[in-house]
């Protein structure tokens, strides 16, 4: 089981798996923890991260990678169940474009026409209090999910 001593006391990411930095968390365990992105391309766009602080898929343990991914598979899986969209757009970046040095899965709620197109990615805001609608909106889709079936070991 992994614990605090796995995370970077310099990581932005690991502080908010400390819970020393404010998040809207949608879902964490010991394996990874998701929250909603600060600066969404859409609302609802969630970053599962993995709770070790490891800056890119390489470096990942082998251990690891299929925990994490079974995390990263759920959150989409549930994201459009959570928000009333089609479809989910996931992504991760190594080194270049990390705003985080953290290695982070991004999950974006999709819709036909929504304007996202190659790699111009429009960037929305939310209102007041939408963040937090948001998270609960998708908090309340994992709870009703059978995530003991899907994270159990294939």
């Amino acid at each position: 089981m992994l614990g605090m001593d796995d995370t970077d006391p310099l990581c932005v990411f690991c502080e908010i798996i400390r819970g020393t930095a404010s998040a809207d968390i949608v879902w964490a365990d010991d394996v990874a923890v998701a929250f909603l992105d600060r600066n969404p391309l859409f609302r609802g766009h969630t970053l599962v991260v993995p709770v070790r602080h490891t800056r890119q898929l390489s470096d990942l343990p082998g251990d690891l990678v299929g925990p994490f991914f079974r995390r990263v598979q759920m959150i989409a899986t549930v994201v459009p169940v959570g928000l009333d969209v089609p479809g989910t757009f996931v992504a991760m970046n190594n080194v270049v474009s990390q705003s985080v040095a953290h290695l982070h899965a991004h999950v974006v709620p999709r819709r036909k026409g929504d304007g996202l197109r190659g790699f111009f990615w429009p960037r929305q805001k939310y209102g007041d209090g939408q963040m937090a609608i948001f998270a609960d909106r998708l908090r309340s889709a994992l709870a009703a999910f059978d995530t003991d079936e899907h994270l159990a070991d294939r």
